[in-house]
């Protein structure tokens, strides 16, 4: 890192990793930030990530009874180097790429701050866990491959391509209330849309007919709408002498819990969660606290009863806040 003009700061880096499961790896980043003044600067950056298959992925296994119309099948979890998964067009797992780029602005007014940045991800090549395959041709194409008793299987597989692309906004200011003590205001923003640009095939099962979907449209909504497209959160700290709060409500934007098909599809609408917190420093080296996550109790929509038909899940599982409602707490910490 270094200074290539006074108002232009420059930075680089490089890292390069080496695994003995998988191969080599190098990854870096260029980074600038030109200084117009004290009040506004610009900054932005480019680079490139990596992320290896894991140990799971590559060598997990395991086998359960499923029931296909009534009738019990051995599901299996098979490695990607398994020869009934190799038949089914698995391969040697790669390791997931990004690039990313960033560019964004700093303003400063006094004691107010102001950040706002734009990026895009992209993710090549995601390893994904493929669905249950199960229908009768490829039970029959693994039985032709000479595996007896195969029911049907899965794997993992890279071949999932996503884009994000979003804004995040901060706009932090600290104040001094006097006697009433210090005060550190922030407001932030994050707004983001991911598309899903390309899902896994494998030339063994697109021969098929029908062709099995090893991505169905579940866990691509999952990665597309799963996730609120919005979030807003308010922080106030506070601090008097040996006393100190902190305040924060988070606002998060609808969510899509998916379906098998468009008329099952369920969609939670935005929230707002707030949480509190209190501390009290009885010495220097010992701090207390007393708060609440959630103080307001709030739940997910219910979910209508073709999504629950058996009643033991009254909400879904993409709750951004989760489900589990008020959680209170105290805690004492000491520092040495």
């Amino acid at each position: 890192e270094a200074n290539l003009t006074p108002a232009m700061l420059a930075s680089v880096a490089v890292r390069g990793e080496h695994y003995s499961d998988f191969g080599d790896s190098l990854a870096g980043k260029l980074g600038l930030r030109y200084d117009f003044g004290k009040a506004f600067a610009v900054r932005g950056s480019v680079q490139n990530g990596f992320r290896a298959p894991s140990p799971q992925q590559q060598n997990f296994t395991t086998t359960s009874t499923n029931f296909i119309d009534g009738v019990p099948y051995e599901i299996t979890t098979f490695k990607p180097n398994d020869p009934v998964a190799i038949a089914l067009g698995a391969k040697p797992l790669d390791a997931e790429k990004s690039t990313n780029i960033s560019l964004g602005g700093i303003m400063r007014m006094g004691g107010l701050s102001l950040t706002v940045d734009a990026y895009r991800i992209d993710i090549e090549d995601r390893i994904i866990l493929s669905e249950n395959l199960t229908s009768p041709g490829v039970r029959n194409f693994i039985t032709s491959q000479g595996f007896i008793g195969v029911g049907g299987g899965r794997f993992f597989i890279n071949g999932v391509d996503t884009s994000t692309r979003g804004v995040d906004v901060v706009m932090s200011m600290p104040w001094s209330g006097g006697d009433s003590g210090k005060f550190d205001f922030t407001l932030a923003a994050n707004f983001s849309d991911t598309e899903v640009t390309k899902v896994p095939v494998t030339a063994q099962l697109a021969a098929l007919n029908p062709a099995p979907v090893l991505f169905d449209r579940i866990n691509v909504l999952s990665l597309e709408q799963g996730q609120p497209k919005n979030k807003f959160n308010a922080n106030v700290n506070w601090k008097l002498g040996q006393f100190g709060a902190t305040f924060r409500a988070t606002r998060y934007g609808k969510v899509l819990s998916p379906g098998t098909t468009a008329a099952l599809d369920f969609v939670l609408d935005p929230q707002t969660v707030v949480d509190i917190e209190a501390r009290y420093a009885l010495t220097k080296q010992l701090n207390l606290a007393i708060g609440a996550d959630n103080v307001f109790d709030e739940y997910p929509a219910s979910l209508p009863p073709a999504l629950n038909t058996t009643g033991n899940a009254p909400f879904s599982n993409y709750a951004p806040y989760g489900r589990s409602g008020r959680f209170i707490y105290a805690r004492a910490s000491y520092s040495f």
